[in-house]
């Protein structure tokens, strides 16, 4: 559909749980991973590839209000103004996230400002091979080891 942003995977996914350390216990027991980092006892991000876990222990929200995915596209402006144009409820807060028609949460990351990154073969088979990284999200994939 023209006018429409290109969807290029999935970012993350946030799983609301009742205990941060109990989760990354578990989850350490079951998986090996990299901890990409942490927010006090409230949350814990797990790497996974050039995705992650978010782990977030609920404090005042009502329940489910953490759990969410995100959405990686080439064009986040497009998706704003065509949720816009779905009267979509958009949330407030840093970023584009908005809640679908029936109450799924969903947060957009712009292709370019993250370090997911795709190999240049599948990025031409998506038609998507016009894409480029910002700096910062450069910088991220240098200080893993990830960029070519």
């Amino acid at each position: 559909m023209a006018g429409t942003a290109r969807l290029l995977g999935i970012n993350h996914v946030a799983l609301e749980v009742d205990d941060v350390d109990a989760a990354l216990a578990f989850y350490g027991g079951v998986l090996a991973f990299e901890l990409r980092g942490r927010i006090g006892d409230r949350m814990a991000f797990l790497d996974a590839g050039d995705q992650f876990i978010a782990l977030s222990a609920p404090r005042t929200q009502p329940p489910d209000a953490a759990r969410h995915f995100g959405l990686v596209v080439d064009d986040r402006d497009a998706v704003r103004r065509a949720l816009e144009v779905a009267d979509a409820e958009v949330l407030p807060g840093r970023g584009l996230s908005f809640r679908d028609p029936w109450g799924n949460h969903v947060q957009v990351v712009e292709y370019a400002d993250i370090q997911f990154t795709k190999a240049p073969e599948v990025l031409r088979g998506m038609g998507a091979d016009d894409l480029g990284k910002s700096e910062s999200a450069q910088r991220e994939l240098r200080d893993k080891g990830l960029a070519g």
